[in-house]
């Protein structure tokens, strides 16, 4: 793990802080708070969600990690912050990243007078796992 990065946000890299920042680096799972919690816990049992919470939200205010939000319940967090879209699955809603340019114009009657300087897509699909198990509940031959 790259401690210097880190360094230079002028992060206080605490034993905790550091495990949470290894358990981040190179993670293309899109974790959740509690996600990254249960997982820093096995290593240090006395953590509290709130050093994990505090962790995130001073990456994301120094723009070390995205916040996203696919899911209403519960928010994600994305440790790459190059410009990328998403694949999210309606079922398990696993997230993979998407690293393709979509040019999207919008007219003039729609951005209300806006200079559109990026975008973020969500795709919406059913990923092989989920794919694979709700064809077995599908009948055979027959029309759905």
């Amino acid at each position: 793990m790259p401690i210097q990065k880190y360094k230079g946000l002028g992060l206080k890299l605490t034993p905790q802080r550091l495990a949470i920042l290894d358990y981040l680096e190179g993670n293309k799972e899109h974790p959740s708070a509690e996600g990254i919690y249960h997982a820093v816990l096995r290593k240090f049992p006395t953590m509290s969600f709130a050093t994990v919470y505090a962790t995130l939200t001073t990456l994301r205010q120094k723009g070390s990690i995205a916040e996203i939000t696919i899911d209403p319940d519960k928010k994600r967090f994305d440790p790459n912050t190059e410009p990328h879209h998403h694949l999210i699955c309606s079922s398990c809603k696993k997230v993979v990243d998407v690293f393709e340019d979509y040019q999207v114009r919008l007219p003039e009657s729609v951005t209300n007078g806006f200079d559109i300087t990026g975008n973020h897509i969500e795709f919406y699909g059913f990923c092989p796992v989920c794919k694979d198990q709700s064809d077995i509940r599908k009948p055979k031959g027959g029309k759905h």
